[in-house]
C-alpha cells in the first residue's frame, strides 16, 4: 500500500474547506463586538454612493460562510460568499497594496488573494464526499 493511498480528491477538498473555513472565521470572530471596525467599513461603502448597512455583510462572509465551509454545507454557496466578501475587501480597503510588499517580502494581500483562490476553486470543485451535504 501507497504511503498517499489515503489521498484523494475528497481529502483535498476537505483540507481546502478546513483551511479557509478556520482561518477565515476567526478573522471574522475578532471583527464581532468591534463596532469601530463596521463604522469603518461603512464609512468606505457610504464614500462610493453604497448604504452603510451593507458593512454587516462582513459577519456573512467571514462567519456564516466559513462555518458553512467547515461543515461542507452549501459549500458552493458559501464559497460564493467569500468571494463577495474577499472581493469586497479588496476593492475597499487593500487596492493600493496590490504592488506592495511586506517588510519580509510577502505579497501584502497574500492571505486575502488565497482565500479568495481557495474559494474560487471550491466554488468550481464542491465540497467532496467529507461533507454534511456533499454537493
Amino acid at each position: 500500500m501507497s504511503l498517499f493511498a489515503f489521498a484523494n480528491d475528497h481529502t483535498g477538498r476537505l483540507l481546502l474547506r478546513l483551511g479557509i473555513g478556520f482561518t477565515l472565521l476567526l478573522h471574522g470572530v475578532a471583527k464581532v463586538g468591534e463596532h469601530a471596525v463596521l463604522s469603518d467599513i461603512a464609512t468606505h461603502l457610504q464614500q462610493i454612493h453604497l448604504p452603510g448597512w451593507l458593512s454587516h455583510g462582513v459577519f456573512v462572509g467571514e462567519i456564516i460562510a466559513p462555518i458553512m465551509l467547515l461543515l461542507g454545507f452549501q459549500t458552493r454557496l458559501a464559497a460564493a460568499l467569500v468571494i463577495i466578501n474577499m472581493l469586497a475587501a479588496l476593492g475597499l480597503y487593500h487596492l493600493p497594496h496590490i504592488l506592495t510588499l511586506t517588510p519580509h517580502g510577502g505579497w501584502r494581500i497574500e492571505l486575502e488573494v488565497m482565500w479568495l483562490f481557495g474559494a474560487f476553486a471550491l466554488l468550481l470543485m464542491g465540497s467532496g464526499r467529507y461533507a454534511i451535504r456533499p454537493d
